[in-house]
């Protein structure tokens, strides 16, 4: 019997507080119609942006026991999504769980979560660096922000890239292995533009294309930001959108959360105000900025 309902494996980390990973991908692609069925990576009592003292438990032995017992379950995905991980030995039992798991061949998205701003996160090291190098072989599309594609390409960080030295870098992002590459707050200084803007740039390797989709400047940081992004664009996906409408779809939704939460005087730490524009993801599609480069 077929199913109704598109089932997503998401394999995230779960905070305790805080906006992000699991606490926002389980909303997101529950309010566009999947059933999310989680694979914590780690729990930790608040997310690692802009918190201090955190607690953090690793789950690579639950993983394990977890796969074992949804293959004995003969469970199946109509999409494997991964983010955060708690420990480069997670990689490994990824890459079995897409290799074992791949019958119905569902759409494979891994947002190798590792940096932003040119650093990488407290919890992770060069060699969880090394090991998502080859994560990102196993997927169809990969969203690395622009710190995260800097160090899978071992680039250095800097805010003068320029648009060619992009397109070269999704090309070779390509080459690891994903047919789409997506790099997100990508700094962006294209005519007219002030030299803070960012954007969202996309490359498919089977028809050479290249997307851009230009993110309205806000001057906020709110962590979370690219799980709630590539969540969209993963729901969007599956209900059977293009490569550059779903981008386009993830932008504005992002974009419309930052805009509800700036004009709330709140610590930016605890990220989006989410619940405050999920109603938005159900709303007809009625345009779109999304330009071919």
């Amino acid at each position: 019997m077929k199913r109704q309902i598109k089932r997503v494996a998401a394999i995230h980390d779960l905070s305790g507080f805080g906006r992000t990973s699991l606490a926002v991908v389980i909303p997101i692609l529950s309010t566009m119609g999947f059933q999310v069925c989680s694979l914590p990576t780690a729990v930790l009592s608040t997310h690692t942006g802009g918190f201090e003292g955190y607690s953090f438990v690793d789950l690579t032995e639950f993983m394990a026991k977890t796969v074992a017992h949804w293959q004995e379950l003969k469970i199946d995905f109509d999409c494997i999504y991964s983010g955060f991980l708690g420990s480069p030995r997670q990689v490994e039992i990824i890459s079995r769980f897409i290799d074992n798991f791949s019958a119905n061949d569902p759409l494979v998205v891994v947002d190798p979560a590792m940096g932003d701003n040119g650093r990488l996160y407290s919890t992770m090291d060069e060699e969880m660096v090394r090991e998502m190098r080859g994560l990102v072989a196993k997927a169809q599309i990969i969203t690395p922000n622009y710190t995260e594609a800097a160090f899978l390409l071992n680039e250095p960080y800097r805010p003068d890239i320029t648009l060619e030295e992009l397109k070269e870098w999704l090309i070779r992002l390509a080459d690891m292995g994903p047919q789409v590459p997506i790099i997100t707050s990508v700094p962006y200084r294209g005519k007219s533009r002030p030299k803070h803007q960012t954007a969202v740039i996309a490359y498919n390797r089977e028809d050479g294309r290249f997307w851009k989709v230009i993110c309205v400047y806000i001057p906020a940081h709110y962590p979370g930001a690219g799980d709630t992004f590539t969540s969209v664009l993963v729901g969007s996906l599956l209900q059977g959108d293009s490569i550059p409408m779903a981008m386009d779809r993830g932008v504005q939704f992002i974009t419309t959360a930052i805009r509800a939460s700036y004009g709330s005087q709140y610590p930016e730490r605890e990220g989006v105000l989410l619940e405050r524009v999920l109603g938005s993801l159900n709303l007809p599609v009625f345009s779109s900025s999304y330009e071919l480069l």
